[in-house]
């Protein structure tokens, strides 16, 4: 039996609880909580995506706002379903995701924005031819490979975050400025202090209650400018194809290829965990119609200027909080989503948020996401096999191009671009290693447990139900409490 199909359903009447209808005002209450936990994840990719690219702040409003619009269309589908190909029709939060962060930023700084965004298409694609397969080479992506990646993912943005709190610019008069720092720490220290002082919900939105602060905070100090704010409208969507015609190039294809599929070895293990956190049975077919649906999130993202959106690991812990398991609750949030997606002051007014504020909360969120990839190694067994070896080797390459930037520029400029990712070189070492291995040299009888497996077998969290360990880490906010069951991605 196929290990998508373990999930045992507690049945209690003819309806199963994720297909509940619960009355308007709970539908409402519920969905917008499931907003306020994702949002500053949903949001803040975008923010260090034009942030790193210098891109004006009406721009990087665009694509705040279209990342909305996406995250909401990619909810309802996953909630409601679309045909027999799209929606897992469960509880399911889509927002963006920090794993296509690194390969975005390469990208869209080495060849431009039409080039990005046809690289998104061209990986929507592939995600959707990919999705009904991708069960079949699960066992290839274990714990090890993709704790690995993720612990990349987090590592790599880290000096994002740096670059954003002190400048970009040298020679600038405020370059690495003290009152910059400051205010970065303490909305460090906010975050940390909501997670330590407050449980529950509040817990949940503590990166938000830090951006909320930096923002004052910033205001107050004059570094805020939001006059821009009133020159745009109230209602609109951002012109399909904004910033002019998807442009096709294999390298930047294939960056963004590698990093949808490490995003589909992420939400396998979200998608288990939610099964198990609402009793559901996760079949198959279940699976390769959510995978589809981040394939197909991608491509509408590469056509409405948004950034990738896929499965939100800390909406799992929402729902082991609440224990309110219907998938119209999350319809609801998809709704939510795209109304705000339609409100460009809205965008506006985020994208308007000083650097030192955003990489202040992303510092938080990046090393939260390398952390959870840390806490995901510890599961995997290192006692007499060559896994020890491999996770170093896969580290250490990974983390060439992060500390030494210029380390392959007398490389082919394709080679220079395949290895100066940490994502990308991370997981082909991973992946290239692991076959050779465990697999084509293993002995019978071992390998190492696949991610879904890897959800199962972890301690249960606190606060939460058993099985919701690491899922989608780099999707969103960071895990607050180091595991997915409680506090933000």
């Amino acid at each position: 039996m196929s290990p998508l199909k373990r999930a045992s359903v507690t049945k209690t009447s003819d309806r199963h609880p994720v297909d509940e209808v619960l009355p308007a005002s709970q539908l409402f209450l519920y969905g917008l909580q499931h907003l306020l936990i994702m949002y500053a994840g949903c949001v803040a990719v975008p923010l260090v995506l034009g942030a790193a690219l210098q891109l004006d702040t009406h721009t990087v409003a665009i694509i705040v706002n279209a990342d909305l619009l996406v995250a909401g269309v990619a909810t309802i589908i996953q909630s409601v379903g679309l045909t027999r190909f799209f929606g897992i029709r469960m509880p399911v939060v889509a927002g963006a995701s920090f794993t296509f962060l690194t390969p975005m930023l390469l990208i869209g700084g080495e060849y431009g924005l039409p080039t990005m965004y046809g690289s998104m298409i061209a990986a929507g694609v592939f995600g959707m031819l990919l999705a009904r397969p991708f069960s079949l080479i699960l066992k290839y992506f274990p714990t090890m490979v993709t704790g690995c990646v993720i612990t990349i993912i987090g590592l790599s943005l880290i000096s994002v975050g740096a670059d954003l709190v002190i400048g970009d610019d040298p020679e600038a008069a405020d370059y690495a400025s003290t009152r910059h720092i400051l205010l970065a720490f303490a909305i460090i220290g906010v975050i940390v202090l909501v997670n330590r002082v407050f449980r529950g919900f509040v817990k949940n939105v503590s990166v938000l209650v830090g951006l909320a602060f930096g923002a004052v905070t910033a205001w107050f100090m004059g570094l805020t400018d939001f006059s821009s704010v009133g020159d745009v409208g109230w209602v609109g969507f951002s012109t399909p194809l904004h910033f002019g015609a998807p442009e096709f190039k294999l390298v930047p294809i294939i960056a963004m290829c590698v990093a949808m599929i490490v995003v589909f070895s992420e939400m396998t293990a979200c998608v288990l965990a939610i099964g198990e956190a609402v009793g559901k049975e996760v079949t198959d077919r279940d699976m390769a119609r959510g995978l589809a649906t981040d394939g197909l999130a991608a491509f509408l993202a590469g056509f409405m200027n948004s950034v990738p959106d896929s499965t939100f690991g800390q909406n799992v812990g929402l729902i082991s909080l609440t224990r309110v398991k219907s998938r119209y609750v999350i319809t609801v949030t998809g709704v939510l989503l795209v109304l705000l997606g339609a409100i460009p002051k809205m965008g506006e007014l985020v994208a308007s948020l000083p650097g030192p504020v955003i990489g202040g909360a992303g510092l938080v969120m990046f090393a939260m996401t390398a952390a959870v990839g840390i806490q995901m190694l510890q599961k995997v067994d290192y006692d007499g096999n060559n896994n020890l070896l491999i996770v170093a080797v896969s580290l250490g390459i990974g983390m060439l191009p992060v500390a030494v930037p210029t380390i392959y520029q007398n490389f082919h400029h394709d080679a220079q671009f395949i290895l100066g990712s940490a994502i990308t070189a991370t997981v082909l070492v991973a992946f290239v290693l692991n076959l050779l291995f465990n697999h084509l040299m293993a002995p019978k009888g071992t390998s190492e447990p696949t991610p879904v497996e890897a959800v199962r077998t972890g301690p249960p969290p606190d606060g939460g139900a058993e099985g919701t360990e690491p899922a989608g880490p780099a999707s969103g906010a960071p895990q607050t409490s180091g595991t997915a069951g409680e506090g933000s991605d």
